[in-house]
């Protein structure tokens, strides 16, 4: 699998490290309650196709990016910096 990274251009996946689906971009408040604490840390889709994921540039420019991935075909459709998602609000 090949990613394409906005700074370094298109890289094998060894040099990434796989931290897991692009929920933490949606992180509860602090004082949120115990129930949106529960759901955000525990309750997962697995949903077959498009998902996005948060990658680390570890062997590279050590750049966090949000990866839009197909589950089936394991095709990368786009990677983007997370600070810039981040900022767009999405």
């Amino acid at each position: 699998m090949r990613i394409v990274c906005p700074i370094c251009g298109e890289r094998d996946r060894r040099e990434f490290y796989y931290k897991g689906a692009a929920v933490a971009l949606g992180r509860p408040e602090v004082g949120a309650g115990p129930e949106v604490w529960d759901e955000y840390l525990h309750l997962r889709e697995n949903p077959a196709g498009p998902v996005r994921e948060l990658w680390y540039h570890e062997a590279g420019c050590s750049a966090w990016l949000v990866v839009t991935r197909d589950t089936v075909s394991h095709e990368v459709l786009a990677a983007s910096l997370a600070s810039d998602f981040k900022e767009a609000g999405a």
